[in-house]
């Protein structure tokens, strides 16, 4: 399995908006994309984060290339700072183990 762990903190109250209204969206395709095994939202410390599972790191590199996540991600540098974790695992993480792996680290994004 792949595990992708992210975070990200908007900039601003105007930065949140365009953050949901770009995020939702590509959330959403996330969820329905081929090779998915889990994909959630949470927040921590004033980041947003998510945890998706994918079958193979392939997978997730092809919902990455996607209309709806290349869209959110071209916004990404104006409106949030944030950071990214992904790796091989043979078992599908806690939110508590996703995140504190996340904190040791995660590469900025």
């Amino acid at each position: 399995m792949y595990v992708s762990v992210t975070g990200l903190k908007t900039n601003n109250l105007y930065a949140s908006v365009k953050f949901w209204l770009l995020t939702i969206p590509a959330f959403r395709a996330a969820q329905k994309a081929d090779g998915i095994l889990l994909c959630e939202n949470n927040s921590r410390n004033g980041y947003q984060h998510t945890l998706t599972i994918w079958e193979t790191n392939a997978h997730m590199q092809a919902y990455v290339k996607s209309p709806k996540h290349m869209k959110a991600m071209k916004a990404f540098p104006s409106i949030a700072i944030g950071r990214l974790l992904s790796y091989e695992s043979d078992i599908i993480p806690s939110w508590d183990e996703a995140l504190l792996k996340w904190e040791q680290e995660a590469r900025d994004g």
